[in-house]
């Protein structure tokens, strides 16, 4: 549905257990509709984990979940965020301000804040990384005239009074929180789990249906880091997942697997489709996924096959052939 017609969501809150509510956020994104944050009773207040994309209108939404749940913005006494993507990480200012409160963040958060110090520097990047991955000039101008005006969805840049690293812990009425790096959606991204009551808060690392993105450029290996935090996970054994988008879920070691199995299936795939090569990453896009480049996909879809070629790269299975564009050859396995 075009984006003019489609209908927005409004900011709604209900509580999953004792303690516990899920604040359900709208987003502005097609196929992304809302996001989660999760209030968790903590005293006289609560611990707010995440935070909505921040937009006009954006606060009122959050309020008015909250207020669904008969919180106020004014309960949150510790905010936490499980990485630093807007959508969870984009209200931080205003909340911090307005409450109060902390703010709790993984240190390695330099792939939200730094560019939304220098929105123009960043966009730059992408568009260069765009054309060294082949996208023609044309449809990369009309996505630069389209993107350029549109903001970050960040209401202000704070920085975390405290590094969300392993070893702190975040107190609840429900229990003690641990914190598990996770890295691979993003450099940033951290799991909470509640041992006692098998708890995961888990970002945007696992969801209820299998939806993989990455940063492409801020680490060394963005798809190999989700495989190993998948490792992270599952030796947690949880039995009940608060995901960042969607629905609570109980299978949580089926998703494990399916996203487990789903990127190396797309590895084999990219590393299939390069074997007819050289290709540009761009080339290499509908092939791997079967279906033409639109706008609509065009940069999950290219980012997410630049980190597998990367991956294929590090393990010795893909070559990187240099120029402009370049391309990249498949290798035979080690």
């Amino acid at each position: 549905m075009p984006e003019s017609t489609r209908k927005r969501e409004v900011g709604r809150g209900e509580r999953v257990l004792p303690g516990v509510w899920r604040l359900r956020l709208p987003l502005p994104w097609p196929g992304v509709p809302h996001c989660n944050a999760w209030a968790l009773a903590a005293g006289d207040g609560i611990v707010l984990v995440d935070t909505g994309m921040h937009e006009p209108g954006s606060l009122g939404h959050l309020e008015r979940a909250l207020a669904q749940v008969n919180l106020k913005l004014e309960h949150v006494r510790l905010l936490v965020c499980t990485h630093a993507h807007s959508d969870h990480y984009g209200q931080a200012a205003t909340i911090v301000e307005r409450a109060g409160c902390e703010l709790w963040m993984h240190p390695d958060h330099e792939h939200m804040t730094k560019a939304a110090q220098d929105p123009e520097a960043a966009f730059d990047r992408r568009i260069e990384v765009a054309r060294q991955s082949g996208v023609p000039e044309e449809p990369l101008r009309r996505y630069a005239e389209a993107r350029r005006a549109q903001g970050y969805g960040i209401a202000g840049l704070v920085e975390p009074d405290r590094d969300l690293v392993p070893g702190v812990e975040v107190h609840t009425d429900l229990g003690t929180w641990t914190v598990h790096e996770t890295p691979g959606h993003a450099p940033s991204h951290v799991c909470l789990y509640q041992a006692e009551r098998r708890l995961l808060i888990s970002g945007d690392h696992l969801l209820g249906r299998v939806s993989l993105y990455y940063d492409y450029g801020y680490t060394p290996d963005p798809a190999g880091e989700f495989l190993r935090s998948l490792d992270v996970v599952e030796v947690l054994g949880a039995r009940l997942c608060l995901p960042g988008h969607g629905r609570t879920f109980t299978d949580v070691q089926a998703h494990i697997e399916a996203n487990r199995t789903t990127v190396h299936e797309r590895l084999g795939k990219v590393h299939a489709v390069i074997g007819e090569g050289p290709l540009t990453a761009f080339e290499a896009v509908p092939r791997v996924y079967g279906e033409a480049i639109t706008p609509m996909n065009a940069n999950w879809w290219l980012s997410e096959t630049l980190c597998y070629l990367r991956h294929l790269e590090v393990t010795g299975r893909a070559e990187r052939i240099a120029g402009s564009p370049e391309r990249w050859i498949a290798l035979p396995k080690p």
